[in-house]
């Protein structure tokens, strides 16, 4: 059975204040909490300051985007060398909040999977469909062409020790989740794609859901048998509510 693993999206939000308060709670509180895994990923800024504070705890940290060059005149960009510098242990890949705004190509995903993949930066990778997607009934057409990119530059294989975020984008931050039964069957559809491909790797992969996730809704989303954690969004800004998705994750 795969390890469970919660992973916060603090998005833009947060001060150093606020972070040290944010973040000395959730040491405290998911410190006995040992039968998962759980990272925050936070604003470039505050990297340093989470890399002080968390490192020697049960909590990894890791940035919500990384650049698909290793350097050059790339203004505003980060590399995955400087990623590395704060010890990084993930990074967020193709988030739909990131492409919506600025266009980010399938191509361009792929490259910044490999990015990290190469500097042994865990990747997140985000898919999922909108709601006019979904109501058109193309979601698995939309989610495979998101994956084949990648399949299709580097090969199933690079999935091993990877982690796919379904994001099924009508439900991100609106309060509105997926049932358990139609993220399941999206999570199996997503594992089942690359098992065809590459069994080790499907097997090993994490597939996280992240639409909306709550201490309400965690314990009927994380027993479904292809659910293997979270991307929290707004629940990752409340330590409370961040201990109460991580506690169900580590009981099950």
């Amino acid at each position: 059975m795969r390890r469970k693993l919660v992973v916060g999206n603090w998005k833009m939000h947060g001060s150093l204040a606020q972070n040290k308060t944010l973040l000395t709670d959730c040491i405290t509180k998911l410190a006995p909490l040992n039968n998962a895994d759980y990272a925050v990923c936070v604003p470039f800024p505050y990297l340093q300051q989470a890399q002080s504070l968390l490192q020697n705890t049960n909590i990894a940290w890791g940035a919500q985007n990384i650049g698909k060059f290793a350097t050059g005149a790339y203004t505003g960009e980060v590399s995955v060398g400087m990623l590395k510098d704060f010890d990084c242990q993930y990074t967020i890949i193709g988030h739909s909040e990131r492409n919506t705004a600025y266009c980010e190509s399938d191509e361009n995903i792929a490259a910044k999977f490999m990015m990290a993949k190469n500097a042994s930066i865990t990747p997140i990778l985000c898919v999922g469909e909108t709601l006019i997607e979904r109501e058109a009934g193309v979601m698995y057409h939309v989610v495979a062409k998101q994956i084949d990119t990648i399949i299709a530059l580097h090969g199933a294989t690079v999935f091993a020790n990877a982690v796919i975020s379904y994001e099924p984008i009508w439900a991100i931050g609106t309060g509105l989740a997926a049932n358990p039964e139609q993220a399941q069957t999206m999570h199996e559809f997503i594992r089942n794609k690359i098992s065809a491909l590459d069994f080790a790797a499907a097997n090993g992969l994490k597939i996280l859901y992240g639409g909306s996730l709550n201490p309400q809704n965690a314990l009927q989303l994380l027993v479904m048998p292809d659910i293997d954690g979270g991307l929290i969004g707004r629940c990752s800004l409340n330590a409370n509510d961040f201990e109460g998705i991580c506690s169900v994750a580590q009981s099950i």
